[in-house]
């Protein structure tokens, strides 16, 4: 199949599929994966004024992308205008966390990649470049950009071995969307590659965003209450857990406390809305109901939103979930490293397969196997504070080397801006 044959197909199939994409919107609004008030935006329909000026469009599809992405953000502010899109509720949320009151940066949902959809989105806002973040290929809103002369940008790129072998089948319609990019910044060597032979034009290799974003943010004044509640008990976050890690989690706290009764396992959900189940099938306090840890040895559950910075500070032993159970993929290593935190994770972690390589080059983070590696790595850390230290101090240092990486990208992104 050619690739305008294959591009005509996939207009037609999301338009064929318009009442079913409706009802899925409201499915989701019903169950609080959607703003009901805000589902007109996701067609592309919004009544808020464009600003005066040069307008640049980022796209990031959930909290992940939005993450790496503030420290853009921060440097094009009073540079540009800029419209924010994202797919989730919770990026929405962590938005308003990290950017109050930013009059620079306005934050929408994305339509869905329809084509009518899309192009009201675009004949409203008007934007002067376009950026997509990560893995964001959507041909629909590609086209549209490019049928209006809209310079594209794809920022901290990233392709999978599996998503390179799903393109390739098609390279003539692979050639069409990832050529259509002004301009593309890798994530690391292997992804620009991948990049270049499905026809990426200008791929750089730069290095992760996620290396450059600033320390988690915290409540000062909290965390010091918690310190003081907690003394000198030895703390361990497992953090980022998924569906069936948290149980193995508990069986490693069980092993810890053996030799250190007074141990606090936190367990940090990444979705927090399970955080009620967890707490009721381990039997443990939760933050997201107001208590506390328990006095003495015992688990805790922090289910709640953009904590994760005064949880990191409290703990300084971390484990980074989605990575003990196939097909895992991994979370965030460098959030708990940036914080000083001596980090661990499972074998499963595709996801962040660069940044766990730098890190493991540096002797800056431990990979471990199941429950009995685990436990050992904290009893070790908890019982070598000099060691858990230099863990931590080495894997800091290798983060601190790509703190310049969002200025360059934001001026990469500035130079697609039309002159004056």
């Amino acid at each position: 199949m050619t690739g305008r044959i294959l591009a005509a197909s996939w207009a037609t199939a999301a338009t064929l599929l318009n009442p079913a994409l409706r009802l899925n919107l409201r499915l989701r609004a019903a169950k609080g994966k959607e703003v009901t008030e805000r589902l007109p935006e996701r067609f592309g329909i919004d009544p808020t004024t464009r600003p005066d000026g040069p307008l640049v469009w980022m796209h990031a599809a959930s909290v992940g992308e939005t993450m790496s992405v503030l420290p853009v953000l921060t440097a094009l502010r009073r540079r540009t205008n800029v419209l924010l899109t994202t797919g989730t509720v919770t990026s929405q949320a962590l938005l308003d966390q990290r950017l109050p009151g930013d009059d620079s940066v306005l934050h929408r949902f994305a339509p869905l990649d329809v084509p009518r959809w899309v192009n009201r989105f675009l004949d409203h806002w008007r934007p002067d470049a376009a950026c997509f973040i990560e893995s964001e290929l959507w041909p629909n809103q590609i086209a549209a950009c490019r049928v209006r002369g809209i310079k594209l940008m794809l920022m901290n790129a990233r392709m999978s071995e599996s998503s390179f072998r799903q393109w390739q089948r098609v390279p003539r319609f692979a050639r069409r969307v990832v050529g259509a990019f002004s301009i593309i910044q890798a994530r690391g060597e292997m992804d620009a590659e991948r990049l270049r032979v499905l026809g990426g034009r200008r791929v750089d290799s730069v290095g992760d965003l996620k290396f450059g974003a600033p320390p988690l943010p915290v409540d000062f004044d909290e965390l010091e209450r918690l310190q003081g509640l907690l003394a000198d008990r030895p703390v361990w976050i497992a953090a980022s857990t998924h569906p069936g890690e948290e149980d193995r989690i508990v069986t490693v706290h069980r092993m810890v406390s053996q030799p250190h009764p007074d141990l606090l396992t936190i367990i940090a959900p990444r979705h927090p809305e399970r955080g009620p189940a967890l707490s009721s099938a381990i039997g443990a306090p939760r933050r997201g109901a107001g208590e506390d840890p328990p006095a003495k040895g015992g688990i805790w559950i922090a289910d709640t939103m953009g904590e994760l910075g005064l949880l990191y500070r409290l703990a300084q032993i971390a484990f980074v979930g989605r990575s003990l159970i196939p097909p895992g993929g991994g979370q965030n290593p460098l959030e708990p490293a940036r914080l000083g935190c001596a980090v661990s994770v499972g074998p499963f972690t595709a996801n962040f397969e660069d940044h766990i390589a730098l890190l493991r080059a540096a002797d800056g983070l431990a990979i471990v196997a199941g429950e009995a590696e685990l436990a050992r790595f904290v009893c070790a850390m908890i019982e070598n504070p000099k060691r858990r230290a230099g863990i931590a101090d080495r894997a800091k240092a290798t983060i601190l080397r790509q703190m310049d990486l969002p200025e360059r990208s934001a001026e990469a992104l500035l130079s697609l801006l039309p002159g004056p």
